[in-house]
């Protein structure tokens, strides 16, 4: 679906009120063009219980929350709660193609945190817990916000379950970017379950590999049931080519970014084939669409943009805890 400020267009069926399995691949699952924001943040303990969060500012609209629930070897679905409300876990994302049985759920959560905020802005912290013992790794939350003084912005969630052998995304512009342009942005998120001790995956932007160390259990611990990592709004980006302790699975993208590009080209790698990408969140300013066609170059489309969105790659296996990572 596509939403803008004052009117939504409806580009996916209604979900299903039980879950049913999806194709293992990354693909775009909401768009949102105008003044929106974003937060991400993940969580992940054997203890199945604890806080997962968002940022949302002061006198802002809650539009859209969404929370993830990564699994492992099990044929059931996530299930648990959040500020104790049952959340009903109802669209599969698909299995990932390595062992283990990897996937990842997805639930609507919008009422239960806009009942949560209450105007004055912040950090809101929600209960969560988990009813599938330790077969859940971990949270992720995406939290969807309105508020006037926001530039235009372009919010693209993929989800899924990405492939072992890679994937490429590619965000095109119908006018030629300024990344020295004062406020200009452009952020990409993952959320990656399944991770520890080494497993790792490679991205790369417009040919330059910006790390080989995505992943590692950033938001859990170093054991089954809370390996998890998701590039959060309390994060600090990734730097250039970063250690694995170093990667938070937040990326700027600018630095990649030249003068007159009218894209910006993203591939992921995971050459241990052993960790499931199954959430990726892009903050562009501008106006696009995600999954949109290039715009006629015959054509013009003055401030638009448009974020090609295919999967970001990764899939999955589990590694064997002999010794914790140094």
């Amino acid at each position: 679906m596509v939403r803008r400020l004052g009117f939504a267009i409806p580009l996916l069926a209604v979900l299903a009120l039980m879950p049913t399995r999806a194709e293992a691949s990354l693909s775009v699952f909401q768009t949102f063009v105008g003044n929106y924001g974003v937060s991400t943040d993940g969580f992940g303990s054997t203890s199945d219980s604890g806080v997962i969060s968002a940022e949302i500012p002061a006198g802002a609209t809650v539009v859209a929350a969404y929370l993830y629930s990564s699994t492992f070897n099990s044929s059931g679905a996530a299930s648990g709660t959040l500020n104790g409300n049952v959340v009903n876990y109802n669209t599969a994302l698909g299995v990932a193609a390595a062992c283990c049985t990897l996937e990842a759920f997805r639930a609507d959560v919008t009422s239960i945190v806009a009942a949560a905020y209450n105007g004055l802005g912040g950090v809101y912290n929600f209960n969560v817990t988990e009813g599938n013992g330790g077969n859940q790794d971990g949270e992720a939350l995406v939290v969807v916000y309105s508020q006037a003084l926001l530039p235009t912005t372009t919010i693209g969630i993929l989800n899924g379950s990405t492939a072992a052998s890679g994937d490429n995304t590619a965000i095109n512009f119908s006018t030629a970017l300024d990344p020295t342009a004062a406020g200009f942005f452009a952020e990409m998120r993952l959320g990656i379950g399944f991770s520890a001790l080494g497993q790792s995956s490679q991205v790369t932007v417009n040919g330059t590999v910006i790390t080989n160390n995505a992943g590692d259990n950033d938001d859990g611990q170093v054991a089954n049931g809370a390996l998890i990592t998701v590039g959060g709004f309390n994060d600090p980006f990734s730097p250039f080519l970063p250690s694995y302790a170093a990667d938070h699975e937040r990326y700027n993208l600018v630095p990649q970014i030249s003068s007159g590009d009218t894209s910006i080209k993203i591939h992921t790698q995971n050459p241990t084939n052993d960790d499931n990408i199954f959430l990726a969140v892009f903050r562009v300013l501008g106006e696009g669409g995600v999954n949109a066609p290039p715009p006629d170059a015959t054509v013009p489309e003055p401030a638009s943009m448009t974020l090609l969105g295919l999967g970001l790659g990764a899939a999955a296996v589990r590694r064997r805890f002999g010794k914790a990572k140094a």
